[in-house]
């Protein structure tokens, strides 16, 4: 039997992420094609890479229907000229779609099953809006299962609000200008633009290429967020403002064994350290992230204080404060989502993953002093999930520095 094999990110790319609904750039355009563009970018920028190689392809989406259905992982293959040999499936863990596409792949690649692998994710939510077409059973409510509002994610964080007084309205505002501010420098740095795969559109006034996400709002100010109304609530303190928005868009990376990536040439950008995923309260599923950071550090064998880089998916600006507050990290600690997240970049649901994965790798090789970072979103439905990664840059006189 094979010797556990250590699992590599070694390139991910994504889509610019586009709005949602029939004024965004992604309206005339197929989810399909999308993670496809993704996929095809990602093996162009790989070019040692056997199409033969790839042992499989895992591609998650929320709503598994019309062009987002049809096993994705296998059509996605074939739409992106991988030989015919090549097989796929589709993976569906809500907002964690592309994460478990990793996490899975990974633990494949670890078990010697697989020395290549393409994870990735897409979420056409103009489309495909959350829950259409889905039938919640009945259960759910006569059995007081869950309550009434636990499907609704907007009203899940208000509870978190509720159960907390200390993460005030002002607070998440504040969270969500930062991340608007940290987004638009990182844009001006050009630390954004390096992993997005241009995607051609149509609209009404002809043809277009998308080249960068039309959700940030840099002209964001704590008194514009203040005048917000709250849909989930009236009084309430979840706005547009400090929430995620709605939206389009596709994620792909290439996962390998590092004897794959020796034999190939390939550059290694993060090693997997340890996975988790856990439980919690439908109601308060923005707290997730909490328990399976625990316990992705447990299996590591290391404590919050390892982690020298954080990238948070922001689905609502209180849920990434419940994830801070509990270990004890302050909310513009500058290890947290250094170049801004999902309030201003967007959260296509299942693509998100390897969105943090992207940010993640790239702030590694800017920080040779830091070993170990990792990547944690809620999930709907109650539950959250999290991947530690290594820093293969990582040099001892420079942490000591």
């Amino acid at each position: 039997m094979a010797d556990r094999a250590e699992v590599v990110f070694v390139d991910g790319v994504r889509t610019p992420f586009g709005r949602a609904g029939e004024k965004g750039m992604y309206w005339n355009t197929r989810a399909d094609d999308l993670v496809v563009k993704a996929m095809i970018g990602l093996l162009e920028r790989n070019p040692s890479v056997p199409g033969d190689r790839i042992d499989e392809v895992a591609i998650a989406a929320t709503t598994q229907t019309g062009d987002q259905g049809l096993t994705l992982g296998r059509t996605a293959a074939l739409l992106s000229g991988l030989p015919k040999s090549v097989p796929g499936f589709a993976i569906d863990r809500m907002c964690a779609g592309a994460m478990t596409a990793v996490t899975t792949l990974g633990a494949g690649i670890g078990f010697g099953a697989y020395d290549l692998a393409i994870a990735g994710g897409v979420e056409h939510m103009g489309r495909h809006p959350m829950g259409s077409g889905v039938d919640p059973n009945p259960r759910f409510l006569s059995e007081r299962l869950v309550s009434e509002d636990a499907l609704n994610m907007g009203a899940t964080a208000e509870r978190i609000h509720d159960r907390f007084p200390s993460y005030t309205k002002e607070r998440s505002d504040r969270f969500a200008l930062r991340s608007q501010e940290k987004v638009a420098a990182a844009y001006a740095a050009e630390k954004i633009q390096p992993d997005l795969i241009s995607v051609s559109i149509r609209s009404e006034s002809g043809w277009g290429l998308a080249t960068r996400d039309e959700a940030p709002r840099p002209e964001t100010t704590m008194e514009g967020l203040s005048s917000l109304k709250t849909p989930f609530r009236p009084f309430g303190r979840v706005t547009a403002g400090n929430a995620s928005g709605l939206n389009d868009g596709a994620s792909a990376c290439l996962l390998a064994s590092s004897g794959a990536a020796k034999e190939l040439g390939l550059t290694v950008k993060m090693k997997m350290v340890s996975f988790a995923f856990a439980g919690v309260e439908p109601e308060v599923m923005g707290l997730g992230p909490v328990p399976s950071t625990e316990k992705a550090l447990r299996k590591a064998g290391l404590s919050i204080t390892d982690i020298g880089l954080f990238e948070l998916n922001e689905a609502f600006a209180v849920q990434v404060i419940s994830f801070l507050d509990h270990f004890g990290i302050d909310d513009d600690d500058p290890r947290v989502n250094e170049y801004g997240g999902a309030i201003a970049i967007g959260h296509p649901l299942a693509s998100s993953g390897v969105r943090l994965m992207n940010q993640l790798a790239r702030q590694f090789s800017e920080h040779p002093e830091v070993r170990y970072g990792l990547t944690a979103m809620c999930i709907g439905l109650g539950q959250g999930g999290t991947v530690i990664w290594e820093n293969p840059h990582f040099n001892r006189k420079a942490s000591k520095r």
